[in-house]
């Protein structure tokens, strides 16, 4: 009795496996503007795209995609968007830290430091960090934006719809490694913040 139940079990892992990661072939989406919630770019060759995880407890799977703000400082006002493949456990995580956003609106910007965290305690500027599933290593690195290396090219910033466009490339430094460089390309994201929760527009 013992041994059928831990073959159950042990099924049941396979399987729960199984339905992560297999089949899960992920494209570049196209550069668009119309709000489509898409996201995706080439990290040290790594294609990262969001995907939703496990549904809680509330219903909802954990989004594979997240639009917030808040104040950065008294003065200047920031916006992030979090990507992350939520629903395997080696997934990419990657954040775009914006400041300023209705002011600047649509146009070219210069990305800039970071130190690899969120929110506050980002610097006040353009930056992106990430983290990724090292093969070799089997282990993650995490990523920052190195000062003056890239541009994120904003196409369409309508606040009243709820629509945010763009393309970016930068390099970025490993934070345990300053050694290691990597390049993030090929960027692009197309955002309806309106209907950003709406989790089911995510494989």
């Amino acid at each position: 009795m013992k041994y059928s139940i831990l073959i159950l079990l042990l099924i049941g892992l396979v399987h729960s496996c199984n339905e992560s990661d297999d089949e899960f072939n992920p494209t570049l989406p196209l550069i668009t503007q119309t709000g489509a919630n898409t996201f995706g770019c080439y990290v040290d060759g790594v294609l990262v795209t969001p995907r939703n995880g496990a549904t809680s407890s509330l219903g909802h799977p954990t989004p594979g995609m997240i639009m917030s703000s808040g104040p950065q400082t008294q003065e200047i006002p920031y916006h992030e968007l979090r990507i992350r493949d939520s629903k395997s456990g080696t997934g990419a995580i990657l954040n775009i830290h914006f400041i300023n956003l209705d002011e600047n609106g649509e146009g070219v910007f210069t990305i800039n430091e970071s130190n690899c965290y969120s929110n506050v305690y980002s610097p006040v500027n353009l930056n992106i960090f990430c983290r990724i599933f090292d093969n070799d290593t089997q282990a993650f690195k995490w990523y920052c934006s190195i000062e003056n290396s890239g541009e994120l090219l904003i196409t369409r910033y309508d606040k009243n719809e709820g629509i945010f466009s763009g393309t970016f490339s930068c390099k970025a430094i490993n934070r345990d490694n300053p050694d290691e460089i990597i390049e993030i390309t090929q960027g692009r994201f197309d955002i309806n913040w309106k209907l950003l929760n709406n989790f089911s527009d995510f494989p």
